[in-house]
């Protein structure tokens, strides 16, 4: 495993995106503590430690604490996650959005684009319901904030949206001359920066009078959770494909056997962080204007807690899961591209039956699969509630830090083998690179 390690360092091209990408992320956790000017972030700390499993208190989790700390970065990725939603929806049903994802390069360029100038207004929209409830809150410490008015609004928004736009230049940055999925990481790194607290805090409890049997069961479930995601992520279904002999001038193409790696996950962790933003957005927005009846109402439905919230978020996983694996994978492309170069899969008429085939095999395993993680993001919370361990032990959470750590590991492990080194994980390799 150590000889893996000194691997990585002796490429200069993967030595220098690695260290690219942890400085970019060094970047991002310095940032998170610098406080909103006009906060008070002990007062705003006392309110977080009671919004525990609420809207508020989950949104926090993904911007690693950014929120509870009041700090710039407090709207997080979030707002560009949201806007990647609502682009992908407007990609599968409005024609001009279709035309763009079918141009290419430059199509995914003013994609891009439209994102960016999305996520500006969400995080505008956002930012400015943060202000109102900032202002409004009254803890047992104090107020919130000391001097509200206008002026304490329009600091407030200006300063969350250029955090946000800032954490989105540096995902991109990251996912162009780093190494992994920019945005993913910012994610996961700040899920991560949470639980040296979380374990510190059980530690304490467990002096005073917390059981230790609690505490086993909790990293128990947490181990084998693990250990069942990553054989989830990895589970394939191999189609087999055998290509025809072909003659051109005095060589001999084809005749040889290979098959298509269709995963159980191939749309990753996307469907849990795009459902869990579809549940945040309205959640969030309703909370700041509690005052509304009919806002409270969505408040006490989408509360996590709550099995209309879990049922909601179930089905959410289920549509982007099978949504997103529609946008990565098409039957019918594979199926022409396997018959423009002669290649087959047994027993399946070449064209439009083998297109049917592969749509049929994604279809029965991307619904096991969206299944489990539903189940995965669900009952670690309802564990952790039962036996009141404070360590906030969210399968959402270790289902985006497991997928973004095996996807980072894949990007790692492919500059490895590309330079003839043995690959990152000797006997547990990770699936794609054997044939």
């Amino acid at each position: 495993m150590f000889g893996r390690f000194r691997d990585i360092f002796k490429i200069p091209d993967l030595r220098n995106r690695i260290l690219f990408t942890l400085a970019l992320l060094a970047v991002y956790r310095l940032g998170g503590h610098i406080p909103l000017p006009g906060v008070d972030t002990k007062a705003l700390l006392s309110f977080f430690a009671g919004a525990r499993g609420t809207i508020l208190g989950l949104y926090d989790i993904f911007v690693g604490g950014n929120l509870a700390n009041g700090t710039i970065f407090g709207l997080g990725i979030m707002p560009y996650i949201s806007a990647s939603i609502i682009l992908q929806l407007l990609g599968a049903a409005v024609p001009y959005f279709q035309r763009l994802m079918k141009e290419g390069e430059e199509g995914r360029r003013k994609i891009t684009q439209y994102t960016r100038y999305l996520t500006v207004a969400i995080s505008t929209l956002q930012g400015f319901g943060i202000a109102v409830m900032l202002e409004n809150l009254r803890t047992p410490s104090g107020v919130v904030v000391v001097n509200p008015g206008l002026r304490f609004k329009f600091l407030t928004v200006l300063t969350l949206v250029a955090g946000t736009i800032f954490i989105m230049w540096l995902g991109e940055l990251i996912t162009e001359r780093g190494i992994g999925n920019g945005i993913s990481l910012i994610i996961m790194v700040g899920i991560i920066a949470r639980f040296p607290n979380y374990f510190i805090r059980t530690l304490q409890m467990v002096r005073v009078g917390l059981s230790p049997v609690a505490v086993f069961v909790v990293l128990v479930t947490f181990f084998l959770l693990t250990l069942a995601l990553v054989w989830v992520t990895q589970a394939q279904r191999r189609i087999p494909v055998q290509y025809a002999q072909r003659v051109v001038g005095r060589r001999i193409y084809g005749g040889r056997s290979t098959h298509i790696p269709l995963t159980m996950n191939t749309a990753g962790v996307i469907p849990i962080i795009f459902a869990q933003s579809a549940l945040m957005l309205p959640a969030t927005m309703a909370r700041f204007f509690s005052a509304n009846p009919i806002a409270q109402e969505v408040v006490n439905i989408l509360n996590p807690q709550s099995w209309i919230y879990n049922l909601i978020y179930t089905g959410l996983i289920v549509f982007f899961a099978y949504f997103y694996t529609a946008i990565v994978i098409n039957p019918q492309d594979l199926a022409d591209n396997l018959k423009r170069y002669g290649g087959f899969i047994p027993g399946v008429r070449p064209g439009e039956k083998t297109a049917q085939y592969i749509d049929h095999v994604l279809t029965r395993i991307t619904l096991p699969g969206a299944l489990f993680f539903a189940f995965a993001a669900i009952v670690p919370t309802y564990i952790t509630a039962k036996l009141n361990v404070p360590f906030y032990f969210g399968g959402t959470s270790l289902i985006i830090v497991v997928g973004v750590a095996l996807d980072t590991l894949r990007q790692i492990e492919a500059h490895l083998v590309m330079r003839h080194y043995e690959g990152f994980l000797h006997r547990g390799r990770i699936r794609g690179r054997r044939g």
